[in-house]
């Protein structure tokens, strides 16, 4: 095999290894990417905004999001029944994930981190003071990583 063809073929191996979207990112960019994607989503629940949702979450058909008892069906049932009313039903809300542990294997990964909800109800002044556990499952699509599914299991701090 002449050099030049040996080149040619070489770089075009290497460029179709290394184009985008071809090679998974690195083990520290995913967790830094899922962590991104837990901030945005806690922050998104402190405010009351469904954008972060609509952004993160993959919303596919069949999707259920539980919490405490309760689930969601859809994205659109999470944000709209869930998410944008607790802003109208409790003043103050702080919610903390913490202790975040990824684990990503290819085109799936899953979180789980510590999750703490303070906040009061604005129509009789009760104070909620939970702590418990969230579990993200994720999957990656040509648009980055998607919540497929959440858990949360939360009970009153005594």
């Amino acid at each position: 095999m002449n050099t030049q063809r040996f080149t040619v073929l070489t770089l075009f191996l290497l460029g179709a290894l290394f184009a985008p979207g071809i090679l998974p990112a690195s083990p520290g960019e995913d967790d830094d990417q899922l962590r991104q994607i837990i901030a945005a989503i806690e922050s998104g629940w402190e405010g009351g905004d469904g954008t972060p949702f609509h952004k993160h979450f993959l919303g596919q058909q069949g999707a259920r999001y539980i919490e405490t008892g309760g689930q969601n069906e859809g994205l659109r049932d999470l944000v709209e029944h869930h998410v944008e009313p607790e802003g109208d039903v409790l003043d103050g809300l702080d919610l903390v994930f913490s202790n975040i542990e990824t684990h990503v294997e290819g085109e799936f990964a899953w979180a789980i981190a510590d999750v703490e909800v303070k906040a009061t109800v604005k129509k009789d002044s009760r104070r909620i003071h939970n702590r418990g556990y969230e579990t993200f499952l994720f999957r990656r699509t040509d648009d980055g990583w998607k919540v497929i599914h959440t858990h949360s299991s939360t009970r009153p701090v005594r």
